[in-house]
């Protein structure tokens, strides 16, 4: 599966699932939940999201799987913006909704989370056994050789090669994108300098799906099993714009199984739904605890 850059909003079809918060929270009563997120679980620890309401003004494409491998101009640029945002992901915090997904977890109401996420959130908040569909931004993988090492050793690295770049308060002051970088003027990209891997020379890569890459097999099965073995779906934050995400709506759907959607904007997958509930993560999720007495 290739995913393709689709950036803003996803048009409103006018479909409104019947169901809400009761519905939602009869679903997670029963438990044997899967629980699916995207990027507006993580809009309230100051992350955007590239479709919903942080993400309607994102100028820029993200980039690309074949612009990244096809040209080192853009490897500089990915570089030279990432490692200034990499500081804005790395102190991200859980939320509310974060804690919430564990919280129901713990209890037995979810039994799996999937999350199309890179930014380790679900994992910092407890739920070390969420699947990161996408991938993760604190690692890294050479393209040559297939060695994977912590971004933290390579931040180490770039600072040394690079000195301090940006000052911790100039990234602070730039809005970071969902896939962890920044936009930066062309004279501070050009002054960048990447470094290779310390393995065998070759090309460094975050360990996430760019854009027209694919998904591991064995991550997708993997995923596809979690659905299969699930009574029902939870959508949390996510517009399911690409097919990533909306194939484990449809698997659902298909199987008879219920699917309900908590995301401030339409999704593709409103017609698949029973109930779509039109709440930031935080208090729709923290309310559904508390009408199961989780905590």
């Amino acid at each position: 599966m290739r995913m393709r850059p689709i950036v803003g909003p996803v048009p409103d079809t006018g479909v409104r699932p019947a169901g809400g918060m009761d519905e939602i929270a009869g679903q997670l009563a029963a438990g044997g939940v899967a629980v699916l997120t995207g990027a507006g679980i993580s809009t309230e620890s100051g992350i955007p999201d590239y479709r919903g309401v942080t993400g309607r003004h994102r100028r820029h494409s993200p980039m690309t799987y074949q612009d990244f491998v096809s040209d080192e101009a853009n490897r500089r640029r990915y570089w030279a913006r990432g490692y200034v945002g990499r500081r804005a992901i790395a102190a991200a915090r859980p939320n509310a909704g974060h804690h919430a997904v564990q919280a129901l977890r713990v209890s037995g109401h979810v039994g799996a989370v999937i999350t199309q996420n890179v930014d380790g959130l679900h994992q910092a908040a407890g739920t070390k056994d969420a699947v990161a569909l996408h991938g993760s931004l604190d690692r890294v993988v050479c393209l040559d050789c297939g060695t994977t090492g912590p971004r933290d050793e390579l931040d180490a690295r770039l600072l040394a090669a690079n000195g301090e770049f940006l000052s911790a308060q100039g990234a602070a002051e730039l809005p970071v994108n969902p896939d962890g970088d920044v936009e930066l003027p062309d004279e501070l990209v050009d002054m960048f300098r990447v470094v290779p891997c310390e393995r065998c020379g070759g090309v460094l890569k975050p360990y996430v799906v760019f854009f027209g890459e694919n998904v591991p097999k064995h991550r997708t099965q993997r995923c596809f099993d979690l659905v299969d073995a699930a009574d029902s779906l939870l959508v949390l934050g996510s517009s399911l714009a690409v097919l990533s995400g909306l194939r484990f709506v449809r698997r659902a759907a298909k199987d008879g199984k219920p699917v309900s959607i908590i995301n401030l904007g339409p999704t593709r997958g409103d017609d698949m739904a029973h109930a779509h509930v039109a709440l930031p993560l935080g208090e729709a999720l923290t309310e559904l605890t508390e009408r199961l007495g989780v905590r």
